[in-house]
């Protein structure tokens, strides 16, 4: 089960249809009251339709109003771990500020994304990814830095990986796939129109789709077989997409210490030719 539901409805909040919309907002704004509240009394304070809440409830990938408010009851009795907002860095500051400032953002976001990430979609990623013939990876700007991390690390395991880092690269390698392979297609908002056409070709050709997007109803997560997610972490401000790249990079480590795992004494023979071969002396 997913945890992190107050996350989870933060990231997917711009998303959802406006009636639910309302529901969201008045979830945020009172998470303690909807542990005591029904449905009834929910649907009353929001002005909209009991069905209305239990859409909403599923959309964030809840069986019904009740899973819904087990969630919220779990995320109260675990906050206060990590401070519950990003910070915004002041002008001015000191350097000692500067560093708990961009410290702090980035532990927030690494743990509020582990709160969104379904533990059967990463198994499920491991496995294809690990059966694959080839790996595509698709990344356009920043979203490029974490596909190229991703293809070093599985080319150490001796696995042929490819990032795509134009629109045109991407579909030619799209292209060129089958039923056997894989594809990782990486967009923090999951709009990118690079990725999206070239998922769509990788999708004609048979090849399995995981996306790495941020949570909510995007187009990219939805062409996918496999959607993973990271928190909806950078809504209010944007500053060179730092939290929603370390995100990005630990669900990467995520996913390489379990390919690692599938067949470890292989892998590690791989990791031990790969650490020699950097290691020896340049003509």
């Amino acid at each position: 089960m997913l945890k992190g539901l107050l996350v989870s409805i933060e990231g997917a909040y711009d998303t959802l249809p406006s009636m639910e919309q309302r529901v969201a907002r008045y979830i945020l704004d009172h998470p303690k009251d909807i542990i005591d509240m029904s449905v009834q009394k929910l649907a009353n304070e929001t002005k909209v339709s009991q069905a209305t809440i239990v859409r909403m409830a599923r959309s964030l990938r809840c069986n019904g109003f009740k899973e819904l408010k087990l969630r919220i009851a779990a995320d109260l009795a675990l906050s206060g771990e990590v401070g519950d907002d990003y910070q915004l860095f002041r002008v001015g500051g000191d350097t000692e500020e500067l560093i708990k400032f961009v410290s702090h953002n980035n532990a927030k976001s690494i743990k509020d994304s582990v709160s969104v990430l379904s533990k059967d979609s990463v198994e499920q990623a491991i496995r294809r990814l690990a059966v694959a013939r080839k790996i595509g990876v698709f990344g356009i700007g920043a979203s490029s830095v974490v596909a190229e991390d991703f293809k070093i690390k599985v080319m150490r395991l001796n696995k042929w990986c490819e990032v795509g880092y134009s629109e045109d690269m991407q579909a030619i390698i799209a292209s060129g796939l089958t039923e056997e392979d894989a594809v990782l297609g990486i967009s923090y908002t999951g709009h990118n129109e690079g990725v999206l056409h070239a998922f769509q070709v990788a999708k004609e050709r048979g090849a399995v789709l995981i996306s790495l997007t941020q949570f909510g109803s995007n187009p990219i997560a939805e062409l996918a077989d496999i959607p993973l997610f990271t928190s909806n972490l950078e809504k209010h401000y944007r500053l060179g997409a730092m939290a929603s790249r370390i995100a990005q990079l630990n669900v990467i480590d995520i996913l390489y210490v379990g390919l690692v795992t599938q067949n470890y004494e292989e892998n590690i023979r791989a990791l031990e030719r790969t650490k020699l071969a950097v290691k020896q002396p340049k003509l």
